[in-house]
């Protein structure tokens, strides 16, 4: 098929696998992806459905490709189109199509069916794990995310992932080392294994009954390459001991957890539909960094949930002063369609939500300010992801990459300094390439370092 095409990317890393597929599928069937939406005969807009404001970022979106490039295809695919397929079919005219995640294989049909005229609101089954061969990466190279699960089974009460993604299913542990293998093989250095609930694994059609620290023992055993390994996203409640045990055997497994509270408040967690509680999490971080004293911690935490008190707020700020995480994201509490949350009463006004995010994002700043400090005077190995010009003209080199207590887009970066004269580290100072960096400085969420060798 002789056309061009654009991808807008929303979402998250999962949303971002699907992209890739997208990507991949569409350059199988003989279109070319174009970097200019302006050169594009079809445009996707891969969309984020999770919360009100990823939701409207994505339909503005949509609505800019539509005033803007009239002559154009425009589909709406991702979580939004999968949760409001039927909705948009007689609601959205300014989508040419809609496109849902259940199975990223049937967009060649509905991309055909566009140019055949037709508009195509397509919403698959959810069944299995969307994954499979890549040719494109979204991110710089060097790093790449793997799916190991594909929906989710916890139904916390705030979110709408099982509405969208639908139950928790686990991909079968041969495919996963297989795909790893091969991005070891072609040179990618971080592997970011991603699913809602990591810690799940095992769950719903995987024919071979790994748990994730067996999937873990698999890897470790049966993945060659210098790589770094990295889990994201776990959930608390489902955090066995034996996934420390199995890590600790592979220093490839990086001491890097993405572990989302929510709340440090235990009524909230349990409002929340959360098994664990605040003492109960604490002992799980003292836990973690028993056996790994220099781990890196990220957390997520929603402010303004139903019948959050103020008192609530206050022993969430203590549990954050007492977990100390390196990292964390900081969300208002978003009220989403067919959730129980929705139907909660005790609702907490945006203004004080936003009052509650902002108290934690001051406690989170000087916690990783103080804790990148503690960084300083060490060599790192760092993952290269982009040389910034020189504008001075002199001759100083200046790059950006991340240690592996930063996950990708997430954390704050590494900025290398070098010498341009040194024809051995611009030769190796490029992106994608792990070189070795002795930090002297940290500043907010980032640090500087010198480049000292490969």
């Amino acid at each position: 098929m002789n056309k061009t095409f654009f991808l807008d990317q929303h979402g998250c890393a999962k949303n971002q696998v699907d992209g890739e597929l997208i990507i991949t599928r569409l350059e199988k069937m003989g279109l070319t992806r174009v970097e200019d939406a302006a050169e594009a005969d079809l445009i996707i807009i891969n969309s984020c459905g999770f919360i009100e404001s990823a939701k409207k970022e994505s339909l503005d979106s949509l609505m800019g490709a539509r005033t803007a490039y009239p002559d154009a295809k425009i589909i709406l695919a991702g979580c939004l189109a999968e949760r409001y397929a039927e909705l948009f079919k007689t609601e959205l005219p300014e989508a040419d199509g809609i496109f849902g995640n259940g199975n990223i294989d049937l967009i060649d049909s509905a991309v055909k069916e566009l140019f055949d005229g037709k508009r195509p609101v397509v919403k698959p089954a959810q069944k299995g794990v969307c994954s499979g061969d890549r040719d494109t990466y979204l991110n710089f190279k060097g790093s790449a995310y793997v799916k190991i699960t594909e929906g989710c089974n916890n139904r916390c009460t705030f979110c709408a992932i099982p509405i969208i993604r639908g139950e928790l299913r686990s991909r079968n542990a041969d495919e996963i080392v297989k795909e790893m293998q091969q991005l070891s093989d072609s040179g990618i250095h971080e592997i970011n294994l991603i699913g809602q609930d990591l810690a799940a694994y095992g769950t719903g059609a995987t024919d071979d009954g790994f748990t994730l620290p067996e999937l873990i023992k698999k890897i470790s055993k049966e993945v060659k390459g210098n790589i770094w390994i990295r889990l994201l996203y776990i959930h608390p409640d489902h955090f066995v001991p034996e996934i420390l045990d199995e890590m600790k055997k592979d220093s490839r497994f990086l001491p890097y957890f993405d572990i989302p509270f929510q709340s440090g408040d235990s009524d909230v967690i349990h409002a929340m539909n959360r098994k664990g509680s605040s003492q109960e999490y604490i002992r799980l971080v003292k836990k973690i960094r028993e056996v790994f004293p220099q781990s890196a911690v990220r957390t997520t935490f929603l402010t303004g949930f139903p019948g959050e008190t103020e008192k609530a707020a206050e022993n969430t700020c203590d549990f954050l002063k007492a977990i100390e995480s390196d990292w964390s994201g900081c969300f208002t509490y978003s009220r989403e369609d067919d959730t129980p949350a929705a139907r909660m009463k005790n609702t907490v006004p945006k203004k004080v939500a936003v009052q509650r995010e902002h108290r934690l994002q001051e406690i989170q700043s000087e916690i990783t300010e103080r804790r990148l400090k503690e960084r300083t005077g060490k060599i790192y190995d760092v993952l290269v992801e982009e040389i910034v010009e020189n504008q001075s003209g002199g001759d100083d080199g200046l790059a950006i990459g991340r240690a592996w207590f930063q996950a990708p887009e997430i954390d704050g970066s590494v900025v290398i300094r070098y010498d341009l004269d040194d024809s051995k580290a611009v030769s190796e100072i490029v992106p994608g390439a792990l070189v070795k960096v002795k930090v002297f400085a940290s500043s907010q969420v980032d640090v500087d370092g010198e480049y000292c060798g490969s």
